[in-house]
């Protein structure tokens, strides 16, 4: 059996734009993964409302920089055959003040941790699949993460080629999900339901050729 470590934020989490709870187990896409990948492969999702890469954020609580619970969460899970990383977007909240590069790097520091790890079989690295952030849509002043997201507009739009970047540096695998899957207009931030959907189908053709 192939374990597969799902590591992301409220996209993972799976966070409905419409009722600002949480979508069911499987209308998520890493469990609408799992299902299509088959008994052969084994699922872990661990998203979190508000993870950011290495950032922690003192008005979400202090326990939401990605790089904190990433080796613990490892080390619990090993041996792993395959690490998706699907962070970014919350770096792009205005208070972080963070361009594209800097987000980049939070993932690059995150890759060297997995690498690092010795949770994959045997001891080794797992393989790392990276996932560039869809784009932030523009915001209406009713959505609850206008006043946080304000400038990310823009800025989400120049992301992937910088973490592509680093995909490369590290010869990872590397998605751009903008390319994939679009948020919902009703919050501009989160999946409905079809884009789970849609992200999930691609994943399942996409995992089946890195394991």
């Amino acid at each position: 059996m192939k374990t597969i470590l799902c590591y992301g934020d409220s996209n993972t989490w799976g966070y409905n734009p419409e009722t600002n709870n949480r979508f069911e187990y499987n209308e998520r896409w890493a469990n609408i993964l799992g299902n299509l990948l088959g008994n052969e492969y084994n699922i872990i999702e661990e998203g979190l409302n508000g993870r950011t890469t290495v950032w922690d954020d003192p008005l979400r609580g202090g326990f939401r920089g990605g790089k904190t619970y990433l080796l613990p969460c490892l080390n619990s899970h090993k041996p792993l055959d395959l690490v998706i990383l699907f962070l970014g977007t919350n770096d792009l909240k205005d208070r972080f003040n963070l361009s594209p590069k800097d987000i980049s790097i939070g993932i690059k520091l995150l890759i060297k941790d997995i690498l690092i790890s010795e949770c994959g079989v045997n001891g080794n690295p797992p393989k790392i699949l990276i996932l560039s952030p869809p784009f932030i849509e523009e915001m209406n002043e009713n959505s609850l993460f206008f006043d946080e997201f304000k400038h990310a507009y823009n800025k989400s739009r120049k992301l992937a080629p910088y973490i592509k970047s680093v995909a490369n540096e590290f010869s990872v695998y590397f998605l751009d999900v903008s390319l994939i899957a679009k948020t919902d207009s009703v919050d501009g931030l989160h999946f409905n339901k079809e884009n789970h959907k849609k992200l999930a189908v691609y994943l399942a053709n996409y995992v089946k050729k890195i394991l």
